[in-house]
């Protein structure tokens, strides 16, 4: 397999979990155990389970992986609707971090497309 921090993906997918990180900070106290760290983890998951599956014996296995990937994207951005919708975030924001996700789920969508014909 590839070396993951070579991949396009993971790197974008990283740049998402610094934005979240710079978004949530402005939470309130209470949400620290609550929507803080569940968007939190949701997209340092994104990055994980790419950077997993590319450490995999196998196409399959990483294909597998990115799919994992794309639903804790998926979970993110879940996530980050609540937030908005609470007030926690504003529409910009979400709008932007929403753009990247959606970027960063076409590339997934693509790599496990690429791995399923093989």
């Amino acid at each position: 397999m590839n070396n993951y921090r070579e991949l396009i993906v993971w790197q974008k997918s990283i740049s998402i979990v610094e934005k979240v990180y710079t978004l949530t900070s402005s939470f309130p106290d209470e949400e620290k155990y609550g929507l803080t760290g569940q968007i939190r983890r949701s997209s340092v998951s994104i990055a994980s389970n790419i950077a997993e599956g590319a450490g995999r014996n196998s196409k399959k296995e990483f294909r597998n992986f990115l799919g994992m990937a794309n639903g804790s994207l998926n979970e993110m951005n879940t996530q980050l609707e609540i937030s908005k919708r609470l007030g926690l975030i504003n529409e910009i924001e979400f709008k932007s971090i929403l753009k990247q996700s959606d970027e960063i789920q076409k590339m997934i969508y693509t790599l496990i497309k690429k791995f399923s014909q093989i």
